[in-house]
């Protein structure tokens, strides 16, 4: 695992994409994750931003991915309940279903082959566009090295 890369390209890549005014994200973080590995093996944040997720908030949402239930589950993260919108391939949105914000609130979950991005936006259709755009250029910018 190459942690300089993966460090400096999050660094570079949420610096322009997440943050209150005029970026396309409110919060994000990578998650290394891999499925296949030996389960002894925790999985942990490797970066955030713009939110301070906790061991155990991370543990549900990894059983949550595990259990592949994405149609007949909510899932959580901080004090925010997400009900499942769209599912593809590798990756996943939702919904905020408890937010107090106008014009709503939602999540991107992308699967690489190494990690997890949860990338957090407000607003709705417009909004989320603009959030899978910078999820997608993460992960592509983290699969250039199959990460």
């Amino acid at each position: 695992m190459d942690w300089g890369f993966v460090h400096k390209t999050w660094d570079k890549w949420a610096s322009s994409n997440i943050g209150h005014s005029g970026h396309p994200l409110k919060a994000a973080f990578l998650i290394n994750y891999d499925p296949t590995g030996p389960s002894r093996l925790l999985s942990t944040i490797a970066e955030q931003e713009g939110i301070k997720a906790n061991p155990m908030e991370l543990t549900h949402f990894l059983d949550f991915i595990k259990r592949n239930q994405l149609q007949s589950e909510t899932f959580v993260i901080g004090s925010n309940e997400y009900l499942v919108t769209s599912i593809h391939e590798n990756w996943f949105s939702g919904r905020c279903i408890n937010t107090s914000k106008p014009a709503g609130e939602g999540a991107i979950v992308i699967q690489t082959a190494a990690y997890i991005l949860v990338a957090l936006y407000e607003g709705s259709i417009g909004p989320a566009s603009r959030a899978m755009a910078a999820a997608d250029q993460l992960t592509w910018q983290l699969g250039r090295k199959n990460l």
